[in-house]
Parts: structure tokens; C-alpha cells; sequence
């Protein structure tokens, strides 16, 4: 059965600049029952406004990946990579050992609008890696498409955790199934549109939870943008 998780009950954080919803524990915002699922540590979705952004900061034994919904997010980082993240891109840093980086909004006019994920990763102190790749809507239509994987398999990203991360988008009559090994757990992010998954209705910010045996049926859904991280061991904060 699915754990439901609305969007309202999110932590809120409102900096002018800066609009972000929490799903876990972060910052300002403290939750003991809402510390993270399994390996999952971190999903923040984020309204920067133009020509604004994060600083250079700094970041250790993490994985973390970058979502574009609208607009676009700059990045530098001090591994020497620079690049400007849009929609259908997926981005990793390992922050490993140790790592400094800045994300900026570089529109003048246009808010950004994405989700900053991270996931603890199964060894401390490796070496900080960079990854992005772009995924075609064509893709992910109607379907789960596997964008970040441990072994990059399907032209996924690679994370340094034994955790994956699926994307599709949904219309209409478009459905999907997925069903999880067992002793897997499952959590889903709706990011934007609405959607039934199993007996469930899903609308923009939701999660849901299943711990194993996990399957899904996806379906019925309306400008639907979903996220479905399988993960390790039993559901539980980490």
C-alpha cells in the first residue's frame, strides 16, 4: 500500500530570492519523522529568480543530482566544470572528498525552476566526479526512463550507490508499470501535473512510498512530470 505524502505538507522556505519546498529535513526546516527514505537524503524543489543564485559553497560524501523543470541553472564548480543545465538534463556531482560550486539562474528575465536531489553514497571520500546528460521528451513519454543508475546502464548517469532514478511523463491513456526487486522500496515525486499511481491520486509535489513488495501502475495522468527512485533495504530515515 502507498504512503502518501502531500505537497503542503512539505517544509517551506521563502528567502524573496529564492522559493523552495523541502521533503526532508533541511536547512531551517527540521521534521524527526521526515529525515529521508532509505539512501535518499535530499529532494528540494527550488523557484530561483533571474540573475540570482547560490554562491560558492562547499559539499562532501554526496551524490548530487540537479532536475530541471523551467528555465535554466548555471553551474561552476571547482573541479573546472561550467555548464548551463535546461529541461531533459540530469545532472551529478559527486561531491566525494571535498567540492565548491555555485549555481546561478543566468536569465535576466526568466525564473528557474527545478529539484535539487541528493543521495548518500555507499563509500566516503571518493574521488568528485561530474556528469550531465540530456534526455528527450521522446524518451521519457508515456514510459519510466532510467536516467541514473549505478552502472550507468542505459545511458544513465552514474551514482555511486546501489539506488536508481526513473523520469517519465504522462497523458491521457499513456500507462506504465514498474515492479521492484524485493526487499527494494520505492518513492515517488510528482513534480508537476496530476496522475493515478495504483489506487492513489497524485498531484504536483506529492509523494508516495512502498516498501516491498513494490509495484506500480501508472496511469490516468495530466501534464505529468514524475520522478521514481528504487532503492535499497527497507523504507525507513536515514
Amino acid at each position: 500500500m502507498l504512503t502518501i505524502r502531500r505537497s503542503e505538507e512539505r517544509g517551506l522556505a521563502d528567502h524573496g530570492w529564492l522559493k523552495s519546498r523541502h521533503s526532508f529535513s533541511f536547512a531551517d526546516y527540521y521534521d524527526p519523522a521526515h529525515m529521508g527514505y532509505s539512501v535518499l537524503r535530499v529532494i528540494n524543489e527550488d523557484r530561483v529568480q533571474p540573475a540570482k543564485g547560490f554562491g560558492t559553497h562547499a559539499h562532501r560524501d554526496m551524490e548530487i543530482l540537479s532536475y530541471v523543470l523551467e528555465g535554466q541553472l548555471g553551474h561552476r564548480d571547482s573541479m573546472g566544470n561550467g555548464s548551463v543545465i535546461v529541461p531533459g538534463d540530469v545532472q551529478r556531482m559527486s561531491a566525494g572528498s571535498g567540492v565548491t560550486h555555485s549555481e546561478m539562474n543566468p536569465s535576466p528575465t526568466e525564473p528557474v525552476h527545478f529539484l535539487q536531489i541528493w543521495i548518500i553514497p555507499s563509500a566516503r571520500g571518493i574521488a568528485p566526479g561530474y556528469e550531465q546528460k540530456h534526455f528527450e521528451r521522446t524518451e521519457r513519454r508515456g514510459k519510466l526512463k532510467l536516467v541514473a543508475s549505478p552502472d550507468s546502464a542505459d545511458g544513465s548517469v552514474q551514482l555511486h550507490q546501489d539506488a536508481k532514478m526513473y523520469t517519465g511523463l504522462f497523458d491521457g491513456a499513456e500507462r506504465a508499470s514498474y515492479a521492484a526487486k524485493p526487499g527494494r522500496s520505492l518513492y515517488l515525486h510528482l513534480a508537476r501535473g496530476s496522475l493515478q499511481v495504483n489506487d492513489a491520486s497524485l498531484s504536483a509535489g506529492d509523494a508516495a512510498m512502498l516498501d516491498s513488495p513494490a509495484s506500480l501502475d501508472i496511469h490516468g495522468g495530466s501534464g505529468a512530470e514524475l520522478l521514481v527512485f528504487d532503492l535499497p533495504g527497507a523504507r525507513g530515515s536515514v
